[in-house]
């Protein structure tokens, strides 16, 4: 299984979402950065995905991007593979 990262905040429902959404898929640990609490953290994830919102999610090195990317991802079939492959 591919290792997860999620920038999120302490009161992201949609990064609650994501949460359920791949533990359902079988993803057993997700790596979260809590940007709410450092600033700096904030920073690197609005440089690295050019978005300022969260929740913002690698699979791998794959940038998937926010729950509703996430969500496109399922319903398209894609995502388990996606987790299997990166």
């Amino acid at each position: 299984m591919s290792k997860v990262i999620m920038y999120t905040t302490s009161t992201c429902p949609y990064c609650l979402a994501a949460e359920r959404l791949l533990h359902s898929k079988g993803v057993e640990h997700i790596d979260f950065i809590r940007v709410d609490l450092d600033f700096q953290k904030r920073t690197e994830m609005i440089e690295k995905t050019g978005r300022r919102t969260v929740p913002q999610i690698y699979v791998g090195d794959y940038h998937v991007g926010g729950f509703d990317d996430l969500q496109d991802l399922e319903h398209s079939g894609k995502l388990k593979q996606l987790l299997e492959i990166n």
